[in-house]
């Protein structure tokens, strides 16, 4: 009767109002997502040992999101591994190692050390299969306000800011995070932190 047409009408509207729900649900989650991250497959060999050609990475856009003038949720630090749209071609990506900071002096002498502000650093993440004997460019660079100077951890094998010079902060796409393709390389994308190292 009209009773169980009604009871029908009412199940078919909580069914489709469960399915709509779950779309605009499944929308907002993808929009998050999306908004928040990136996603980046390492092209040639610059970044070895660290990353590998074919490596699926997310990327995360957060890490250095600017809301407003004034609120920053962070700046990239010396040893952060960071994708970016080259700047010679803002429609293809790079990933590189952040080694100058905003305002500093970056050397690098003949034999591949480099030097932030006269003094050396460290960097352990190298090979020294990739960096001896060093076949790069040698030079002073200083590092503008608002960019950065990155290398590739392969030091003889790298297009990066020895030979384009630094990066504007504003072609930053964000800090590699997860790498989650091919399996054996799963996990969190390691960076080198050098506050920690020298305390």
């Amino acid at each position: 009767g009209l009773d169980e047409e009604r009871a029908e009408s009412n199940s078919l509207g909580s069914v489709l109002y469960e399915i709509l729900e779950t779309v605009l649900l499944a929308v907002v989650i993808w929009l998050v997502v999306n908004f928040a991250t990136a996603r980046y497959v390492v092209e040639g060999q610059s970044m070895e040992p660290n990353l590998h050609t074919g490596q699926f990475l997310i990327v995360s856009r957060l890490h250095y999101m600017q809301i407003g003038e004034s609120i920053s949720l962070g700046d990239p630090q010396r040893g952060d591994i960071v994708v970016f749209d080259f700047p010679g071609n803002p429609s293809d990506d790079y990933v590189k190692r952040v080694i100058g900071l905003p305002g500093e002096t970056v050397t690098i002498d003949e034999a591949g050390q480099v030097f932030i502000n006269g003094q050396p650093i460290e960097e352990p993440y190298l090979a020294p299969e990739q960096t001896q004997p060093y076949r790069g460019r040698v030079g002073t660079w200083t590092v503008p306000m608002d960019s950065y100077f990155v290398l590739g951890d392969n030091r003889n094998s790298s297009d990066d800011s020895r030979r384009w010079n630094e990066l504007e902060e504003t072609y930053i796409v964000g800090k590699a995070w997860l790498s989650y393709w091919p399996p054996q390389h799963w996990g969190v994308i390691p960076h080198y932190d050098y506050a920690t190292a020298q305390e």
